[in-house]
Formats: C-alpha cells, structure tokens, sequence
C-alpha cells in the first residue's frame, strides 16, 4: 500500500483534477477519500498518520462504468442521469467524486461535458463544492489556471523500455499521457495490434483526428494545412468586417442589415467545416 495525501477545502483547493493512466489508482484513491470521511463523520478512526477532516452534507459519486438495460439506458444515460442528480442537488457542503465523466460519447463531446461540468462545479456562486475528478481529457489540465480553486494532481508512472510501472503516488500537475496502449500490452493483446496501434496513434498526433489511412475520403496532411489557411482567411474577412462597424451610428434597420450580412459570410464560410 502507498499511502498519500489529500488537500481539499472550500477556497483554493476547492477541485482536485486527477489525470493518469488506467489502472493508476485514480478510483481507488478517490473513493478511500470518499470512505475516510464517512468513517470520520461517525466517529471512526481513520488510517491516516493526521487527518483534519470537515462535516459534510453528502457524498456525492459517479464512479464505473454500468447500463440498465431493463429501463432502456445505456452506459452514457446513466452516467449522465448520475451526473445530473450531482449537479441538481450537490451544496457547497458536499463531497463530490467524479471519475471520467463523458467517456461514453465521442471525445470533443465527452471533453465538452467534462469542461462544463467541472465550470459548474468549481463555480462558488453554483456549488463550490470539494470535489475529486478524474479525466483522460489532458485538455482539462488548462482550467487550473482558469479557475481559482482547481489543482492538477496526477498518478506517477515509471516508464521503461519495455512498458510502466505504476507508482500509486498523487503528485503535484498533469499526466502527459494515458499510456492506454501500455495498459494494452498489460492485458495481454496480441503483439501485431499493439504496434498497429503506435502507428495510428503517431499519425494521429502528427495530423490530427480527422486524418485516416483506411479513409475512402484520404485526407492528406498538405489538404487538411490548406484548409486550416483558408479557414483563417475567412476569419479574418469576418473581422475586418466586424472592425468597420461603428454601433453608435447604426440605426435599427441598420443593424439588422449587418447582422444578416454577417451571418450570410458565416455560413458561406463555415459551412463546409466539420
């Protein structure tokens, strides 16, 4: 057992953001968090060298993956039914657990949903709330320096030669990777997919997600920079439109004229962008 340390408050600690690789120990550290507090709040000894440990109203968790087939929900539905009944009824005296929230649909779509969640959350004026959360998503990591109250932590991991050793140590900031191919590897899947799998995942850092060598539609990467230059033009042409209004002459006809000519130049250029 490794053990480790926990600093959670109301005012600049207020969200731990927890990146790392599967099988880390993310949700274990979380949910022992989650139990220690209980055991506190009845009058329990906890297994902690010094622990200062505050009252609170609930516990709130959304942790594993589960369906409920019987209802007709699917792994996403409840995780998202979950999801709302922490939102709809979590205080500022709450504990909240979250462990990878929007797994279950597309990545900009669950990174989408992780971000606002964690907005709402953090927000004093909403709920403010201790809160662990756990994600794949390394975009996230950005919201430290966006919002007061949230702390990158990740699972320190020992890369070799010839996979990982995971640590189980909460360090200080952001994982750089997942090492899901690793964690692959670890589960015994064939060789031949493994390497496979470092070859699309090279391309896919090199060129983006759009970019695919089985693709009927082949996207080269010199297509995709042309049409990243163009889009910029556009933009640009957008602004430079904007840049030559003057709202504190424009009449109400006006105005309208320029928002219908503006939205016509939007869709013009954004219409064909995926």
């Amino acid at each position: 057992f490794v053990p480790n340390d926990v600093n959670l408050d109301t005012d600049e600690n207020r969200v731990a953001l927890i990146t790392g690789p599967n099988m880390a120990g993310k949700s274990t550290y979380m949910r022992q968090i989650a139990l220690i507090t209980i055991m506190a709040q009845i009058g329990c000894f906890v297994p902690a060298s010094l622990a200062s440990i505050g009252i609170v109203d609930s516990i709130f968790t959304r942790v594993g993956a589960s369906d409920d087939l019987a209802s007709g929900q699917s792994t996403f539905m409840v995780e998202m039914t979950e999801l709302a009944q922490i939102l709809k009824n979590a205080s500022s005296n709450s504990l909240i657990i979250l462990d990878e929230i929007g797994r279950g649909t597309s990545t900009f779509d669950g990174m989408s949903i992780a971000r606002a969640s964690l907005e709402y959350i953090a927000n004093k004026e909403i709920i403010g709330a201790k809160t662990l959360f756990s994600t794949h998503y390394h975009e996230l990591e950005n919201m430290e320096i966006l919002i007061d109250g949230v702390k990158n932590y990740n699972i320190a991991v020992k890369k070799k030669a010839d996979g990982i050793i995971f640590l189980r140590k909460i360090v200080r900031g952001s994982a750089k990777e997942s090492f899901g191919i690793e964690v692959a590897k670890l589960a015994d899947i064939p060789e031949s997919v493994i390497k496979r799998a470092q070859e699309i995942l090279q391309n896919l850092e090199c060129v983006g997600p759009t970019y695919s060598e089985t693709s009927k539609e082949h996207i080269t990467k010199k297509q995709m920079d042309e049409n990243k230059y163009e889009l910029n033009e556009n933009v640009k042409n957008i602004l430079n439109e904007i840049k030559t209004i003057n709202v504190e002459t424009l009449t109400p006809i006006e105005a309208l004229n320029v928002l219908y000519k503006l939205s016509s130049m939007t869709n013009k250029n954004f219409s064909n962008c995926a």
